[in-house]
């Protein structure tokens, strides 16, 4: 991975082609810790100008978090995991001015189109992280931070062999239960079925979490998994999880 600066994204070139990749890990995780997503692709000069131009107008600070030091204000922050192209976080955004939104993905040209849709949209109360989630959550926040967390069409993992690799599941709920403010939830989507009842069965068995079928919120655009698995005649669950007192 590339260095990271104060306001900046880094940009990473996979290794020439032959060679193997070097293990791509964040500095002091082993590399045991299982990790729900696997790194793609090269990076064209479009997703470069994007991140050179636009990234540092919404990268984070180095460092903790700090949501006055991020945004320029103390409003309500919403976490997006895996936000991809970014059409989800780019609407919470717009539609929720009152609130603060980081919208998080390891995948660097999906980030670089978020930026220059966000700077289409014109929205000002968005930010963006590259990297593991798990491991900013627990090097960089501190508790009770987020007022909600979204996980919009996360990766599924369906073979069983994979099952640890899904994002929900005891150990990250536990970490999601210390960075939420009281009364906080979590808003899962998916067009897997069995991932849906993934997400029922580990919070059924966890202690500070209640879940709950709910509608399609309004503000949340069908780009993307969304649309792909309609057209494919797929279901789509819609789950909140509210964090217990």
């Amino acid at each position: 991975m590339g260095r990271v600066t104060s306001g900046t994204l880094p940009l990473a070139d996979p290794p020439p082609r032959g060679h193997p990749a070097p293990p791509d890990l964040p500095e002091g995780v082993v590399p045991a810790r299982v990790r729900s997503f696997v790194r793609r692709g090269r990076h064209s000069s479009l997703t470069r100008d994007r991140l050179e131009r636009l990234g540092p107008l919404r990268a984070l600070p180095a460092g903790p978090f700090e949501a006055r030091s991020a945004f320029g204000r103390c409003a309500p922050v919403v976490l997006e995991i895996g936000c991809g192209h970014g059409h989800a976080a780019i609407a919470y955004a717009a539609h929720h001015p009152d609130h603060d939104v980081l919208a998080m993905d390891v995948h660097l040209p999906g980030l670089a189109r978020m930026l220059a849709g966000a700077e289409a949209a014109g929205v000002s109360n968005l930010r963006v992280e590259q990297g593991d989630a798990v491991v900013f959550l627990e090097d960089r926040v501190t508790p009770q931070t987020f007022a909600a967390v979204h996980l919009f069409f996360p990766d599924p993992w369906p073979k069983t062999k994979h099952v640890k690799r899904r994002f929900v599941s005891e150990p990250n709920l536990d970490l999601l239960a210390t960075v939420l403010r009281p009364g906080g939830h979590l808003l899962v989507a998916t067009d897997q079925d069995f991932y849906a009842e993934h997400v029922l069965a580990e919070v059924a068995a966890h202690p500070r979490f209640t879940a709950y079928r709910t509608q399609r919120p309004a503000w949340r655009p069908t780009d993307g998994f969304e649309a792909k698995g309609r057209a494919a005649g797929r279901a789509i669950s819609e789950l909140r999880l509210d964090l217990l007192d």
